[in-house]
């Protein structure tokens, strides 16, 4: 497989691309973090980016050093991966979707459009986000020294899907196989293989084993 690169795209020293990549126009791979004084990210110097065989980074797509991303993955147009992240092959990351540092993404994975996932999070493979979902990772809005210990992103288990518009606050857990309605708001852990909707979000009923994975 040839691996294509665009003319207006940047691909910075060092980044490892896979047989069959192909990085669009405009994109930018490999590419080391520009971080604030007062920024909580770890300052360092980042390992190359690696790109897995067939991975598709569309036009005008971020990539950052330190991170890898699996086998025939797909990032979106305007979409975003920061540094330290690992993804899994055959993800799907959508147009304008933004995975924040220290971020692991299971494999066979999807992303929709304009999802935000916060830094520290955990999806397992099978993983929906449906567009507009919004995970958080600082119950304390970047007040107190305390909250540097206490900074966790939600974790979502194998299978789970979460609904357009819904919110993750910090630490949830989403267990295997579980649903998050569309606008939900998820302040404590959803147990597997329920149906949670509503703010605060509550179990309405169990997920249909036909809907299993």
């Amino acid at each position: 497989m040839t691996t294509e690169v665009a003319e207006t795209a940047i691909v910075y020293p060092g980044t490892v691309l896979g047989d069959g990549c192909k990085i669009l126009d405009y994109a930018v791979v490999g590419k080391q973090p520009t971080l604030g004084p007062r920024s909580t990210a770890k300052q360092e110097k980042l390992s190359p980016l690696k790109l897995g065989a067939g991975t598709i980074v569309s036009t005008g797509a971020i990539i950052f050093a330190g991170t890898t991303i699996g086998a025939r993955s797909i990032i979106g147009d305007q979409a975003c991966v920061r540094e330290r992240c690992e993804v899994g092959d055959d993800v799907v990351i959508g147009r304008g979707a933004l995975v924040e540092n220290d971020t692991t993404v299971g494999t066979l994975a999807k992303i929709q459009a304009d999802a935000y996932i916060t830094a520290y999070s955990t999806l397992e493979g099978g993983v929906f986000i449906a567009p507009r979902v919004i995970t958080t990772n600082d119950n304390f809005m970047g007040r107190t020294e305390k909250r540097h210990d206490l900074r966790k992103g939600p974790t979502i288990r194998r299978g789970a899907r979460i609904g357009a518009g819904a919110v993750l606050c910090p630490g949830v857990e989403v267990g295997e196989e579980a649903f998050v309605g569309a606008g939900a708001v998820v302040v404590g852990d959803v147990p597997p293989r329920v149906v949670v909707v509503g703010n605060p979000a509550r179990i309405l009923r169990e997920v249909p084993p036909e809907e299993f994975r």
